[in-house]
Order: structure tokens, then C-alpha cells, then sequence
């Protein structure tokens, strides 16, 4: 065969520093933009992204070649910067350390951007720590709780 053929779909997860609420509307708005721009400068394609002020969900498409921890050092490090230059109140923004990174199916693609659109609605109901470790026990991830939020 010869070429690369591939269809590499992954639901990311991160928060703010100590889940703090900065992503408001207003800014998320812009930041997700933004954010897409990165991901397709990386080669990748950003489907869907949302949130609530104190994290987001991207839905993506990435390639077989990179790896997705370089892919988040890059959004994070890049969309830093560009938070404090854009916005002077939010001079102690801070991205968490980590992120949650989960395969999609295609198959599963119009139920992962409902539970994107949805956050909203969603996170009236329940907060990120809560909903966060609902999907690692669901994906079957091991993890010790008291290392999963800072």
C-alpha cells in the first residue's frame, strides 16, 4: 500500500488551573477560534470544541505521526499566551496541567458532538470533577482520584 490512510478520532478534556472560571462567553468565543487555528497549523482538523467557564471538550481529528501530548503542550502554551495579550484581566489564566484524551468511533461522532453542544445545559447538573471521572470509569481508565485534579 503506498500510502498512510487514517481516521484517528479524539474527544479531548481539560480544565483551567484549579478549575477556575475564566472562559466566559465573551472569551470563549475568540479562544475557540483560536484554538481551531492551532490545531489545523498542527495538521490536524478541529471539529467541534465547548465548554463551560472552567473547561472544554474538543472533538478532532489528529494524525498518525504526531502525538497528541506535543498537539496539547502546543494549545495550551500557545492559547496562554495569547489569553494574557488579549485579555489584561485575565493575567493569572492558567491551563491545568493534564488533559483527558478518549478514541472515538465514527460510528459515535453525532453523540460526541451532542455531549459537546450540551455542556451548558449539561453542567447545570453537574460539575466538571463529577462528569470528568464518570468518563474515566466509563472508558475503563485506571487512575487514583486524588491525582486526577490539582
Amino acid at each position: 500500500m503506498p500510502g498512510t490512510y487514517s481516521q484517528l478520532l479524539l474527544h479531548v478534556v481539560f480544565s483551567t488551573k484549579h478549575r477556575e472560571p475564566w472562559i466566559t462567553p465573551d472569551v470563549a468565543e475568540r479562544l475557540y477560534a483560536y484554538m481551531g487555528g492551532i490545531v489545523r497549523a498542527e495538521n490536524g482538523v478541529l471539529f467541534d470544541i465547548g465548554g463551560v467557564e472552567d473547561h472544554l471538550h474538543m472533538y478532532l481529528r489528529w494524525r498518525p505521526d504526531g502525538k497528541i501530548s506535543d498537539l496539547m503542550r502546543t494549545v495550551k502554551a500557545r492559547t496562554s499566551k495569547w489569553v494574557h495579550d488579549e485579555f489584561a484581566a485575565l493575567a493569572a489564566f492558567a491551563w491545568q496541567e493534564g488533559y483527558s484524551v478518549f478514541s472515538v468511533s465514527k460510528s459515535n461522532e453525532p453523540a460526541v458532538k451532542k455531549y459537546i453542544a450540551g455542556q451548558r445545559k449539561h453542567h447545570a447538573k453537574e460539575d466538571f470533577k463529577t462528569e470528568l471521572l464518570k468518563m474515566l470509569r466509563l472508558h475503563e481508565i485506571e487512575f487514583e482520584e486524588k491525582y486526577v485534579f490539582d
